[in-house]
Formats: structure tokens, C-alpha cells, sequence
């Protein structure tokens, strides 16, 4: 996935899946009490502003009050030695031809 569409009501941006990445891990460098945080996140991100950069946050902290209160279900992820591979494609490969 090149493009992560951001989730928050009225968005119109868009970042790539490194941008977001960079802007996660500048999250965890610089907490809430860093002098000039969105100044120094906008920095690492790139290709942001420092406004940019604050809606990204809100965005992110939506999403995970969303999360959080249920509105969002879960995923639901294989069990431990669960393969991909469906039935009918088990039955095919075990065919002797």
C-alpha cells in the first residue's frame, strides 16, 4: 500500500505509509513537554508542515478513542498453525494426477 487515506471525519490529505511511519516513530522521540514538537516532527516527516503534522495527531488520537470505545471491531487474525490455504485448495494438491 503506497497511500494511507486518513480516517478522520473531513479529511482531505493524504500520507505515504513511510510518512506515517516516520511520524509515529517522531512521536515516541518527542513527547508532549519537547519544546517546538511539531516543529521538530514536521522536520523528520518531511514534505509536512507543523499543521499538517497536529491534524495527523488528531486524526491518530480518533482513531484510537474508536478503537478504544469499540466502534472500530477488531480484526480477526489465524490462529497459531492456521493456514491460508482454503479446503478446496488442500483437496486440489492432494489429488494424485
Amino acid at each position: 500500500m503506497v497511500s494511507n487515506k486518513l480516517s478522520y471525519p473531513d479529511s482531505s490529505s493524504t500520507w505515504t505509509a513511510k510518512q506515517t511511519k516516520l511520524f509515529e516513530n517522531a512521536l515516541a522521540i518527542y513527547d508532549q513537554e519537547t519544546d517546538d514538537r511539531w516543529h521538530k516532527i514536521a522536520k523528520i516527516v518531511g514534505g509536512t508542515t507543523e499543521e499538517e503534522v497536529k491534524r495527523q495527531y488528531e486524526i491518530l488520537v480518533h482513531d484510537i478513542n474508536c478503537i478504544e470505545s469499540g466502534k472500530v471491531p477488531l480484526p480477526k487474525y489465524r490462529k497459531v498453525g492456521e493456514s491460508n490455504i482454503s479446503n478446496q485448495e488442500k483437496r486440489l494438491k492432494s489429488l494424485k494426477l
